[in-house]
């Protein structure tokens, strides 16, 4: 993230039951291992539901739909021992293809080639604090619906 720059991102609550489709990450100054449903940012002149088609299939070989507008959030956080700061534009959405919603876990790979793995985890997890579940403010929005 650079310094003193506000990012403007997309994600995309995808859901099967009680669980929602997130990624693994790790901060690599505090070790702590964390969750976000995927997406990206939003190149200038890019409308947030086509940045958010792209990504998914730059990331993981997939493509959305039934995209419907939730909210947008916004997060200042510190990651790998930098602060950052995003307005996450916030959909919810399907797969197109309904495999997906068969697979346990889905690598992804991102733009810097960094693999990390995609996967279900209920909701309930996150709500009894095993998981960090960013960005922040998501849960309480999973809650509500």
């Amino acid at each position: 993230m650079t310094a003193q720059q506000i990012r403007v991102i997309t994600i995309c609550i995808i859901r099967k039951g009680d669980a929602i489709f997130v990624f693994e990450d790790i901060d690599e100054v505090t070790n702590e291992t964390f969750y976000r449903p995927l997406g990206g940012g939003i190149e200038y002149g890019e409308y947030s539901r086509t940045a958010l088609q792209r990504e998914f299939r730059e990331e993981i070989n997939a493509d959305l739909l039934n995209l419907r507008y939730i909210q947008t959030l916004e997060n200042i956080f510190i990651c790998d021992g930098e602060q950052g700061h995003e307005i996450v534009i916030v959909y919810e959405g399907d797969f197109v293809d309904q495999s997906f919603y068969d697979k346990e876990v889905v690598i992804l790979t991102e733009d810097n080639g960094e693999k990390l793995k995609a996967l279900w985890v209920p909701i309930a997890d996150f709500r009894a604090g095993k998981f960090p579940l960013y960005p922040d403010g998501l849960l309480e929005l999973l809650l509500e619906s």
